[in-house]
């Protein structure tokens, strides 16, 4: 692997930093403590071409690949989190789904606007009993005539507020388990689409976190993703990417709090002297920033491997699970260093350490992670 960045990679890179700083940044303590989805960077993310970067052109995307993708989540995670999730589902989760297993009438209606951050997406595959455990799905797919008939219940579905279009996965013979699941695309106007509950969290508060109810939800067969009883492997292959997603956002989380906890360092004194002169200080600085560095090097690593076509589930896995344990610890240790300032809101890593852990929950828990990486370690 290359550690270099090409010139498109870094105009990538200072174009996502820029925005981040300029327009991110300034209002994400705002986002967090209002609750309010930011409509205003996402319509500026959508004119940077940051809503579908892995998407070809033809399709309205940027035509990027992922490690683009990563650099531009990064930047965009170091200014808000929240942010970062709705750009990640967008790319990740809904339009790479399309991308891959759409027909092309399903790419040209669904992805196009999707890709051009016309319109929001969102995936749902949780329930309230079927997290960890997604073969367990309990929403029903029934075919009647033309059309697929959904009833169900969807939990902590990112971005399901503001959402125009969703990948909803559904059982279609619950006697075939994971063998039954078909994934469709719906139209969240449809009448049988219902938001039955908004989320209050600890965290990402920006971001919507919806539980969806499907009544009599009536899909055409043409809406169809993949084949009838492979929603199961279009869930997982989409996974795999949306674990580089949320691998990121952990970093860019990580990275924020890492900066900040040095910025105060030099600034704040104590027994004369900044405390960044304190080894106790120095020693927690150089292991958040040995973390995040590695961290940053497994989501990269990921990312090549996606953009080759090579197997890669294991990597992801492993980046995830590293990147947002990093971010949990490196947020834990800059409220450390900024001591009883960093457990008040007039500093930001606060909300940093509030926003990192639903990354080691979201896109499959730490421990799923760690199962996934066995399996594949124990196989090779």
């Amino acid at each position: 692997m290359n550690f270099e960045l090409t010139e498109e990679q870094r105009m990538v890179q200072e174009m996502a930093r820029n925005f981040s700083q300029q327009k991110v940044l300034p209002l994400a303590a705002e986002l967090d403590q209002a609750g309010r989805f930011p409509h205003e960077l996402v319509k500026e993310m959508a004119q940077l071409g940051l809503m579908g970067m892995m998407v070809p052109a033809e399709y309205g995307g940027s035509g990027l690949e992922t490690l683009s993708y990563v650099l531009a989540l990064e930047e965009v995670a170091r200014g808000c989190a929240s942010t970062a999730v709705i750009m990640s589902v967008n790319n990740s989760l809904v339009a790479g789904p399309i991308l891959h297993f759409g027909t092309e009438e399903q790419k040209k209606r669904y992805l196009v606007p999707i890709a051009r951050g016309e319109k929001i997406g969102c995936y749902c595959l949780s329930e309230p009993n079927a997290g960890s455990d997604s073969a367990n799905q309990q929403t029903s797919a029934a075919l009647q005539g033309d059309q697929w008939i959904l009833n169900g219940t969807k939990n902590f579905i990112t971005n399901g507020k503001e959402a125009h279009t969703a990948i909803v996965f559904a059982s279609n013979d619950r006697e075939k388990r994971h063998r039954g699941i078909t994934a469709f695309i719906v139209d969240t106007e449809n009448p049988g689409w219902k938001i039955a509950k908004i989320e209050k969290k600890l965290g990402i508060n920006a971001s919507s976190t919806a539980q969806i109810v499907l009544e009599d939800c009536q899909v055409p067969k043409a809406n169809v993703l993949g084949e009838v009883g492979g929603g199961f492997k279009v869930a997982m292959h989409t996974l795999d990417g949306g674990r580089i997603g949320i691998a990121t956002q952990a970093l860019g989380i990580a990275r924020a709090a890492l900066e900040e906890s040095i910025q105060y360092a030099k600034q704040r004194e104590a027994f004369g002297q900044p405390i960044a002169n304190l080894q106790a200080i120095q020693f927690m600085i150089a292991d958040m920033a040995t973390r995040v560095d590695a961290a940053r090097l497994l989501v990269w690593r990921a990312a090549y491997l996606k953009d080759r076509g090579l197997r890669m589930s294991k990597e992801a896995s492993m980046a995830k699970l590293f990147a947002s344990e990093t971010a949990m610890w490196v947020a834990t240790k800059a409220i450390q260093v900024h001591g009883g300032y960093g457990y008040i809101k007039d500093y930001p890593v606060e909300r940093h350490f509030r926003d990192a852990k639903i990354t080691e929950i979201y896109e499959g828990t730490s421990e799923i992670q760690r199962v996934v990486i066995a399996k594949w370690t124990l196989a090779d």
